[in-house]
C-alpha cells in the first residue's frame, strides 16, 4: 500500500530546514510519508538520516542548522558561538560543538566539524536553549563562551580568548559579575588572570 502524499508547506512551523526522520513526528508527518517528500522534491537526502527542506533559504546560520541536525544532542561553542553572539572577530571555519564526554565522534562529509567534549556542570551551566533555521540548538551564554575560549585556549589561541574577552565587555555583552559566576562553576586560572590586569 502506497504511502499517503505529504505536503510540508502547511507543516514548517514544525519542521526545520534540516531535520532527521525522527523530527518528522513533530511536523505531523509519519516517517512513511519521507519516500513521497522525497519523490517530490520537496525533500533531499543530505547523508545518512540527515535530509533538507528543498524550500528553505539559505541564511547566515545556514551551515549551523545542517549541524545541529545532524548531531541533535550537541552545543554550539567556543568559535561558533562567539559568532552568533557577534563577540570578536573570528570567523571560524569550521563548526564547533560540544558532545557528551563518552558520546560517539560525529561524522558529517558535508561539513567541517571542531568537536570538544563537556562533562558534569560543563554541560548544563550557562546553556540555553535556541534555534537555526528552525532546527532545535543549544548554545552556550556569551559569558560562558568567553570563558570557555580560556578553558581551552589551546584550541582557539590565546589571542583569540583575549580578543572575546575585551570584545565581549566593550560591547556589554558581558559584564564582569557574570564572568565571575561562571568561575565559582567552571574555574579558570587563565581569565582569573586576564579579569585581574583588567581590573588594575
Amino acid at each position: 500500500m502506497a504511502a499517503p502524499s505529504a505536503d510540508i508547506s502547511s507543516q514548517e512551523a514544525g519542521l526545520g530546514a534540516f531535520f532527521r526522520s525522527s523530527d518528522l513526528d513533530a511536523a505531523g508527518l509519519s516517517r512513511h510519508q519521507l519516500p513521497s517528500l522525497l519523490r517530490s522534491g520537496a525533500v533531499e537526502r543530505l547523508g545518512r538520516g540527515l535530509y533538507r527542506r528543498t524550500d528553505a533559504e539559505p541564511s547566515e546560520h545556514y551551515s549551523l542548522a545542517m549541524a545541529c541536525a545532524a548531531v541533535p544532542h550537541s552545543i554550539v561553542c567556543l568559535l561558533s558561538a562567539l559568532q552568533v553572539h557577534d563577540i570578536g572577530t573570528e570567523a571560524p571555519a569550521a563548526i564547533w560543538l560540544a558532545i557528551p564526554h563518552k558520546a560517539r565522534l560525529p561524522q558529517l562529509e558535508t561539513l567541517k566539524l571542531r568537536i570538544v567534549r563537556f562533562s558534569g556542570p560543563a554541560w548544563t551551566y550557562g546553556v540555553s536553549k535556541t534555534t537555526f533555521e528552525g532546527v532545535p540548538a543549544r548554545i552556550t551564554s556569551p559569558a560562558r563562551t568567553i570563558a570557555d575560549c580560556f578553558r581551552f585556549e589551546r584550541l582557539v589561541g590565546s589571542e583569540t580568548a583575549l580578543e572575546a574577552l575585551e570584545d565581549g565587555l566593550r560591547q556589554h555583552k558581558v559584564n564582569m559579575a557574570e564572568l565571575e559566576r561562571v568561575l565559582e562553576v567552571l574555574p579558570s586560572r587563565r581569565l582569573r588572570a586576564a579579569l585581574a590586569v583588567g581590573q588594575r
